[in-house]
């Protein structure tokens, strides 16, 4: 058996069951004057992790795996959009309010796009979710059963919301997941951390954690 090196034991990787999935990595959360900025927070956190991102995508390219990336976004009539999300917290852009790239979190919006270094290329999924979790009003459990993905590797943001939300759907449907620890990131570190704790707790509760290194060598050569 193949194991990649990680906590809070080594993961047992079935190559061709893996696929990576690249969470929500939008400029609306990366870049100045998106939604992740009118929340008040630094996207500098965000964006220092695109390299390792990159690097991973890469990685599973070069391996000839799948790579499938999801992006958070909203029709333009916001029909799917509950008001109870719209309406929360404080924040000086609200979803669907005009900004300086666009309509926030709006399919099709340039702030909506996912960053060019992480871009998608032919042949790769994009999901498109109205909620925090990619498999919840998606077809991301059809696209992984007609490809016959048993585990996933889960990278991009933010760590403690849409990537733990998307590892615990993921994880009650009976996949094996594995978060790549340099390629995830939160606005507050202390979330990252703890985020990190809560998913290989009590024997790889949620799933694994792992180092991008253990990770690219492991698949480069299995």
């Amino acid at each position: 058996m193949v194991e990649i090196k990680a906590q809070p034991f080594p993961f047992p990787l079935r190559k061709q069951e893996i696929a990576l999935v690249v969470i929500d990595m939008q400029r609306d959360f990366a870049e100045p004057g998106g939604f992740g900025a009118s929340l008040g927070n630094d996207v500098g956190r965000i964006a220092r992790i695109v390299p390792d991102v990159k690097r991973l995508i890469q990685g599973f390219r070069e391996a000839g795996l799948k790579v499938i990336h999801t992006m958070e976004c909203h029709r333009p009539d916001l029909s799917d959009l509950p008001v109870a999300k719209r309406n929360r917290g404080q924040p000086s852009l609200r979803i669907g309010d005009e900004g300086p790239m666009g309509r926030i979190l709006i399919a099709g919006e340039p702030g909506t796009a996912i960053l060019s270094e992480l871009a998608p290329i032919d042949g790769e999924v994009v999901i498109e979710k109205p909620g925090k979790g990619a498999f919840y009003a998606t077809v991301l459990g059809d696209v992984l059963k007609e490809r016959g993905i048993t585990q996933l590797v889960f990278a991009g943001v933010t760590t403690e919301v849409c990537v733990q939300t998307t590892m615990r759907e993921a994880n009650d449907r009976g996949y094996e997941c594995l978060l790549c620890e340099q390629a995830t990131e939160s606005y507050f570190p202390e979330f990252k951390e703890a985020a990190i704790a809560m998913i290989r707790a009590q024997g790889a509760i949620v799933g694994w954690t792992a180092d991008i290194d253990d990770i690219l060598e492991t698949i480069s050569h299995a």
